[in-house]
């Protein structure tokens, strides 16, 4: 059958049962993993007519692409194209199956559970049936808690798990063949104190102001928008890397309001003091106090859109605000953009909208589309 080198070349271990071309058995190979396949084609070639066989495990993983497999058989001109298409299906499919139940060798589980004995079980929060998924536990210097979850495939530990972390950095692992879960925990332990500056900073901020932005923030976020007082909040991002420098600063609120904050934060930079903490040096630059916890409640800065009457759209607060001293009217930058689509008085140039407060009819607002 023409094509066959073709077909050699894309899966080598797919070969030829006959002389006509039409049975073909082998594997196809998928992220490293080989699935038995049958493939017999009727005399004609015609590959909608194609019968396909395979091993029950592959028949499983393929289960949910049965329609689009038979539409590829339908559209591919050839065997050679199919199988392309197959494999890239497969590759879709593998990433999508949490648990594919490959059977592991002994020495799977006795280097696993060995490992874990070593690393005691008071730091193990989750295993699941399969011993394919942990998750450890771990306390940082100051008492926050950590989880750290390893999947682990069938040639553990010649290979590492993969390894997930609530950090705002990427968390790499070295590994080596002769390393366990010990070494990965030992790593995940001196991560936890290269990020703990940066977590102080933001546990400061969170304590000590109130936070808009985001609600329940995780330890893996690097902003905060802080309230500053009615409808006027500031936008820091911290490097978590160099958490004591200078954050980027973006204000919210009416021009009247965020424009002598910004002034003050370019005229006051270069009194920033990496020896006190970020939350003391914003409070310097910009000569303020940020409202207190103990005396104010959330509520008197979390102010409803002035056009939905909700404070959270999509996730997302309230952050346009009419320049109008009098008004003041917070808005959901969607909410604001459709409304002021809809006037016929309206104007547009580029990706700004220009138009009339809802709320006081006098002051123009400008918005960026999103």
């Amino acid at each position: 059958m023409a094509g066959c080198g073709a077909l050699l070349r894309q899966c080598p271990l797919l070969l030829p049962q006959n002389r006509d071309g039409t049975a073909y058995e082998g594997f196809v190979t998928a992220q490293g993993k080989d699935f038995h396949i049958r493939i017999l084609l009727p005399t004609d070639f015609q590959l909608k007519n194609a019968r396909i066989e395979c091993s029950w495990h592959l028949k499983k993983i393929l289960h949910g692409y049965r329609h689009i497999l038979k539409q590829r058989l339908y559209s591919c001109p050839d065997l050679v194209s199919f199988m392309m298409e197959l494999k890239t299906v497969l590759e879709i499919a593998l990433q999508n199956t949490p648990d594919l139940h490959i059977p592991r060798p002994p020495e799977y589980y006795s280097c696993l559970v060995r490992d874990l004995e070593i690393l005691g079980w008071n730091k193990v929060v989750y295993v699941d049936t399969g011993l394919t998924t942990i998750k450890l536990k771990a306390e940082d210097s100051c008492g926050r808690q950590h989880l750290i979850t390893l999947k682990l495939n069938a040639k553990y530990p010649t290979e590492p798990p993969d390894c997930l972390v609530d950090f705002p950095v990427q968390f790499a692992v070295s590994w080596m063949p002769q390393n366990s879960l010990i070494d990965i925990y030992n790593q995940f332990l001196a991560a936890l104190e290269s990020l703990k500056e940066f977590w102080d900073a933001m546990d400061e901020i969170d304590g000590k102001t109130w936070v808009l932005e985001p609600e329940n923030p995780r330890r893996s976020a690097t902003t905060r928008r802080i309230a500053i007082g009615n409808n006027v909040s500031v936008n820091v991002e911290v490097d978590p890397r160099h958490p004591n420098m200078l954050p980027e600063c973006y204000f919210l609120g009416a021009d009247h309001v965020v424009n002598p904050l910004r002034t003050k934060l370019n005229n006051n930079m270069h009194l920033w003091d990496p020896d006190i903490s970020l939350l003391q040096n914003l409070k310097d630059l910009l000569d303020i106090d940020f409202p207190s916890r103990a005396v104010l409640e959330k509520s008197d800065f979390a102010k409803d859109c002035g056009i939905c009457y909700a404070y959270r759209l999509d996730g997302a607060a309230p952050d346009q605000v009419c320049d109008d001293p009098r008004c003041g009217q917070p808005f959901h930058q969607a909410c604001l953009y459709e409304w002021l689509q809809a006037l016929p008085s309206s104007r547009q140039s580029f990706n700004v909208i220009f138009g009339e407060c809802p709320y006081c009819n006098k002051v123009r607002n400008a918005m960026t589309r999103s």
